[in-house]
């Protein structure tokens, strides 16, 4: 590229930036927090009466955040803002947690949850065995079903994929055996050779009569996709919704993004792990280096609940009515674009998605699939790292792109290597986002200190999630170790329990490691001063990010 193209294409870019939509949100965001601080700042100047209203006010702040149930980081977390701007570091508090978004979110989630208990019929025989192989791990697949409707499963087939290169081709083969339907959910979509290749498939389902369903987060909308995008989707015959659109109106529940992966065909195989639909995560684009992800297929009985876990978001996200067609057209489902609007959902019938149980498949060990949701009380993602951690007698290997981590996580991590547990965290060395690997190297020597091993892979970006230890369980997902996957984000993930895939992950982990460099805790010395400074300037408001 000659340097009159490559400045072109920067102002092309800054352009964008300036006259996009991105720019035009952001700065209806910032609009509506100077209109919250002018007023603020307005009434202060009046009498005693207005200044004893915003003492109260801050009073009730404080004894609100005193007494949630959140992780005490986020208590502490919000204690800045309304200590070093008093009152109206309360007020944004009180206007965050009034706001009805996430509220009415959490309420459709918990209605469409109930409605898919009524399909879940847990194997007790499955868990029973389980039970007496390994208590433990029969508390823990209790837990998972009574918390999150995710039962256990045997007869079921996983395939582990070391990067995203090599799940890519499975992918597409097994698109192309759809006859039924076709379920995709995913947090990136950029257009390039990865989305056309499926795009094309799809299209080509579609004229087949395969009922084809697209979900893609309300994000893509600020850096990859023209807002228009399910339209033009709707028009070829592929159903797409965004999940929680980002619109310029400032509230907290866009902070909960739908951040999984999921693909489902037919029931009878589905794909999760980290790999979105760009082509970086198949190394077609080079990024940061090397893109070092992790991905995993299953097939038989564990495909059901990942089916349920796709129409559960599907039935509380957003299907916007195209501006083009004609008004009240069918969307294919027996239901107007008008019904389908937010506000008005009907019940879907699960039952035409379920297959008999594939009894001749071999069994191999157990799964259990499982999703998260940052809106409820309990934090499905962490508790099932955190029970790994616990339990392990050799070993905890961790492959994560991210580490911004609680008290508890950087206490339990410390205490397996102290009581003799190998624990070794393989990080990227090329970071995609400066700021969160500045803030990832004020954890590090903490952990070394204790014990924990820390390598960084040279050759780029690690965005694997994956948890494998005593060559007997292991999880692969999309749960990031940071706050936005563990309190904030939509996530799910897979446990393996005496599955022949733990070896592979594990060996995929041993594979890794000659590639790495090892952190000692002198390098954090190494780093620039304003690197340090800010690192420990973001832990804290980490849990708020």
């Amino acid at each position: 590229m000659s340097k009159g193209e490559d400045r072109k294409k920067k102002l092309g870019r800054i352009k964008t930036l300036i006259y996009g939509r991105t720019a035009i949100i952001m700065v209806a965001f910032l609009a509506q927090l100077a209109m919250l601080a002018i007023g603020y700042y307005w009434l202060r100047g009046y009498n005693f009466v207005f200044y004893w209203l915003f003492v109260t006010i801050t009073v009730i702040a404080i004894v609100h955040i005193f007494n949630t149930g959140e992780n005490p980081d986020m208590k502490l977390s919000w204690m800045f803002p309304i200590a070093v701007f008093p009152v109206f570091g309360a007020i944004f508090y009180l206007a965050i947690i009034l706001q009805p978004g996430t509220k009415v979110l959490y309420g459709r989630l918990q209605k469409v949850s109930m409605y898919t208990k009524r399909y879940v019929h847990p194997d007790r025989e499955v868990w029973e065995r389980m039970q007496a192989e390994n208590p433990q791990m029969g508390r823990l697949a209790q837990y998972l079903c009574s918390c999150d409707n995710s039962p256990v499963y045997e007869h079921s087939a996983v395939k582990y994929y070391a990067l995203g290169d090599l799940q890519f081709p499975d992918m597409v083969e097994e698109l192309k055996k759809a006859e039924n339907y076709i379920f995709l959910e995913f947090f990136i979509v950029s257009p390039g050779h990865m989305w056309d290749t499926l795009l094309a498939i799809l299209r080509e389902k579609v004229k087949e009569g395969v009922d084809v369903r697209f979900l893609y987060d309300g994000t893509c909308v600020l850096w990859y996709l023209p807002s228009y995008y399910p339209q033009l989707l709707e028009e070829e015959g592929i159903h797409c919704r965004m999940f929680s659109p980002i619109k310029p109106i400032f509230s907290p529940h866009y902070n909960n993004r739908d951040h999984r992966k999921i693909v489902v065909i037919d029931g009878r195989v589905a794909f999760t792990g980290g790999i979105n639909l760009s082509d970086e995560y198949i190394n077609q684009k080079n990024r940061f280096g090397h893109w070092k992800d992790a991905g995993i297929m299953v097939k038989g009985d564990a495909v059901e609940r990942f089916t349920y876990m796709f129409l559960e978001m599907w039935n509380i996200s957003e299907n916007t009515v195209p501006k083009r067609g004609k008004k009240g057209k069918s969307d294919g489902q027996g239901v107007t674009r008008e019904a389908a609007c937010p506000g008005i959902r009907r019940e879907e019938d699960y039952g035409r998605y379920r297959k008999t149980r594939d009894k001749t498949l071999v069994r191999d060990g157990y799964v259990i699939p499982y999703s998260v949701c940052p809106l409820g009380p309990e934090r499905v993602g962490e508790r099932v790292y955190l029970d790994i951690i616990h339990t392990a007698h050799t070993y905890v290997h961790i492959m994560t792109p991210y580490l911004i981590l609680d008290y508890q996580m950087i206490m339990a991590l410390s205490y397996a290597a102290r009581r003799g547990v190998e624990v070794i965290i393989i990080m990227p060395h090329v970071p995609d986002k400066r700021y969160a690997f500045m803030l990832a190297k004020t954890y590090y020597n903490q952990l070394l200190e204790a014990g924990v091993r820390i390598c960084e892979y040279e050759p780029g970006f690690v965005h694997a999630k994956v948890f494998v230890s005593d060559d007997c369980k292991a999880v692969v997902g999309t749960v990031n170790l940071d706050y936005r996957s563990l309190y904030h984000h939509f996530e799910c993930g897979l446990v393996l329990y005496q599955n022949s895939q733990v070896a592979l992950i594990e060996q995929d982990v041993q594979d890794t490691l000659p590639k790495c460099l090892e952190v000692i805790p002198q390098d954090y010395g190494r780093l620039r001063l304003i690197d340090r400074v800010l690192g420990r300037i973001m832990r804290i408001v980490a849990p708020l990010m």
